[in-house]
């Protein structure tokens, strides 16, 4: 049984009309023709806008509906649209309504014909209305109420900014005045009267430093200046001399709703103690350094004198170079506060000191990789070995030879696993020693306890050392 549905729509209690695709009225149900004071034969064939006319606001809104599903084929919807309607006696009765407009396509999905469903919310708008008048008074109320707790919010906002840690200020107009400042703000200052004055006016010792300039370029670009630990001469007492500190800071500029900076927001920390503790730290540091590479060079002149009266010159020259690859470990942990050092940085500090890291022979790869100064010094003392066997015996003592170092990391349970390879190719031919020296000790020694393994091998294609070890 296929249903009927002009009969079905005929008996719905919401208005349809159906509008061919030029707007033309094809049908409309009953409930159509009741609200709109109209019969079928009258309004039928006729252009929507012709049956019912209309102008201005309504007539775009409705139109712009319209077109819009002969356009996209897509449903399209009015919340609210005013449209007065013709009354028997020739005048207008105002109706608002809530339309929707749904396509109907043809077997080449291009718009036929299009039913609109509107339902007359005249009463409900009438409501609305009455409830607006009698709510004046009401809105009134609420928005004193949001009134006062905006200002309770600000007040609140205010409180905050003033007891914060760090300092705060903001600067209005382009001649950068106070409009605020917290007290961590006026303390850096020395309590200095501030609201009202320019920056120049109020702190006239930071224009020579340049920072009024800075303010003034902020203001005309609109980007933010971020101040890294900057020295600032500041008077922080009314009759005290000026006092260097270091700042933390960013002046951020404040915008108003057309996007034109009007202000300055000013933000930051005094950092002075922190650079200071660092300063002592390096210090510390360097003169450590200083009494280490003192002690490596007393070693050495120990054992320079020790064995003065023994044919040893060659044993000297290598205990020399190995003390040497120690200080240069030692030099690099110091430039990194002895926390940590970078892998590759290691590898060519080392290289550097021995056969020059930009040696055409020689190439380096891997990421950039942090380890801590146990193992940072074990690997230097190690790719000093390997440099120094390679230059005596491997693939360094000719010039075809060639060598490659790479390493790489992996996040494991444990920690960071990680991945060393020194590959030696086109050298001589390569035999394993008979016996082990120094230089295969200290490898594996180095890095072949504990989380970590080190395997010389020596095949027929070349030398290879790796070392996979958990830092």
């Amino acid at each position: 049984m296929t249903p009927d549905f002009e009969r079905l729509l005929d008996a719905s209690p919401n208005p349809y009309v159906l509008l061919d695709r030029d707007l033309s009225i094809v049908w409309a149900n009953k409930e159509y023709l009741k609200v709109t004071m109209r019969d079928l034969e009258e309004i039928s064939g006729k252009n929507l806008f012709e049956a019912f006319p209309s102008e201005g606001e309504s007539y775009r809104q409705l139109r712009a509906s319209l077109d819009r599903v002969r356009e996209t084929g897509e449903i399209d919807e009015i919340a609210h649209i005013r449209y007065d309607i013709p009354d028997q006696h020739g005048s207008f009765d105002t109706h608002f309504w809530s339309a929707t407009h749904t396509p109907i396509v043809d077997e080449n999905g291009k718009v036929d014909l299009i039913l609109q469903h509107t339902v007359d919310i005249t009463e409900v708008e009438q409501l609305r209305r009455m409830r607006e008048a009698m709510g004046v008074l009401k809105r009134a109320q609420a928005v004193e109420e949001r009134y006062a707790d905006a200002n309770k919010e600000l007040t609140q906002l205010r409180a905050l900014l003033e007891q914060a840690p760090g300092f705060v200020a903001v600067l209005g107009t382009r001649e950068h005045r106070f409009v605020m400042a917290n007290a961590a703000y006026r303390k850096l200052v020395g309590g200095r009267d501030l609201i009202g004055k320019t920056v120049g006016e109020a702190l006239p010792e930071i224009i020579a430093q340049g920072f009024v300039d800075t303010l003034d370029r902020v203001f005309a670009t609109g980007e933010p200046y971020f101040g890294d630990r900057e020295e600032v001469m500041m008077q922080t007492s009314p009759d005290g001399e000026l006092e260097q500190m270091f700042l933390e800071f960013i002046f951020q500029p404040i915008f108003n709703e057309s996007g034109a900076v009007q202000g300055i927001f000013i933000q930051g920390h005094d950092a002075t103690e922190e650079v200071q503790a660092e300063d002592h730290q390096r210090l510390l540091v360097n003169e450590l350094n200083h009494r280490v590479k003192n002690t490596l060079a007393v070693v050495q002149g120990l054992a320079q004198q020790s064995f003065r009266s023994v044919e040893c010159d060659s044993s000297l020259e290598v205990f020399g170079a190995r003390l040497a690859a120690l200080a240069s470990a030692h030099n690099l942990l110091t430039e990194r506060h002895w926390e940590t050092a970078d892998l590759g940085s290691v590898v060519r500090r080392t290289l550097d000191a021995t056969i020059a890291d930009d040696d055409p022979r020689v190439s380096i790869s891997g990421p950039k990789l942090a380890i801590m100064p146990q193992p940072a010094v074990a690997l230097a003392m190690v790719v000093h070995e390997l440099a120094t066997n390679a230059i005596k015996y491997g693939s360094l003592s000719t010039e075809e030879g060639r060598i490659s170092i790479e390493w790489d990391a992996a996040v494991t349970h444990d920690g960071t696993k990680v991945s060393f390879l020194w590959k030696e190719r086109n050298g001589p031919k390569v035999e394993k020693p008979v016996t082990r020296g120094f230089g295969s000790r200290l490898i594996q020694r180095g890095f072949g306890v504990g989380q970590g393994s080190a395997q010389l091998e020596y095949s027929s294609d070349g030398f290879e050392c790796r070392i996979e070890a958990v830092l």
